[in-house]
């Protein structure tokens, strides 16, 4: 799974990588958590960005309970399953990130680790989004990350890992003329370079957000 993952990248940089026009204004966050807010990039005609809440909310649901069993999607059976079907065939996203943290078991206890790419630039991780309106007409929209199974280097620290899209397949993630099996052929582990890095166990507490938290463990 994905349960926490960092963007310290400026917002200027990520429009730019992103070809995302003007973004909305953001800070570096070292330590995004679900049920916060981050920067999400949709297809409107062209690419943007835009905050949402990380948990999807159906927009069918009755309540906005379901965010915080829904942070991530498995991509086996995205396509499948009501909660997420909808917005698979209409409604995808790139999460922009410039790492994510899984936990080693190690005895008794857990090792953080910061994984990323070797290169150090921003990537994108794929996922979903839907808009749900409660009762009052108020409107929440939200998102998920889509997982995987684990790569080589990952899998020394955990079984899945989010899905990470190479370049030159986030147009073809995003368009919404996609058909459903070109779709499903692009969810795999990532065979790029990549690097982890173990940390103190500062980052097990996700209101610690500062730069210390990326400190190399010692």
């Amino acid at each position: 799974m994905c349960g926490r993952y960092y963007l310290i990248s400026p917002a200027e940089l990520v429009a730019t990588r992103f070809h995302a026009g003007e973004p909305p204004p953001f800070r570096p966050r070292y330590n995004l958590a679900p049920q916060q807010d981050a920067p999400v990039v949709v297809d409107g005609g062209a690419p943007k960005l835009v905050m949402m809440r990380w948990g999807l909310v159906p927009s069918w649901s009755k309540d906005a309970a379901a965010a915080y069993r829904m942070i991530n999607a498995r991509s086996e059976t995205a396509a499948e399953k009501p909660s997420f079907r909808g917005p698979f065939r209409k409604r995808r996203a790139l999460v922009p990130a410039d790492g994510f943290y899984e936990w080693r078991r190690e005895g008794s206890g857990k090792t953080p680790f910061a994984l990323r790419l070797a290169s150090g630039e921003p990537f994108a991780m794929a996922g979903l989004w839907d808009r749900w309106r409660a009762p009052d007409g108020a409107e929440l929209v939200t998102f998920t990350i889509l997982t995987t199974s684990a790569n080589a280097l990952v899998a020394s620290v955990h079984d899945r890992m989010p899905v990470i899209l190479p370049r030159e397949v986030e147009e073809a993630w995003l368009d919404p003329k996609a058909p459903p099996e070109a779709l499903r052929a692009l969810l795999v582990p990532f065979a790029g370079r990549m690097e982890a890095v173990p940390l103190s166990t500062a980052v097990n507490n996700p209101r610690n957000d500062g730069p210390e938290i990326l400190r190399p463990a010692t």
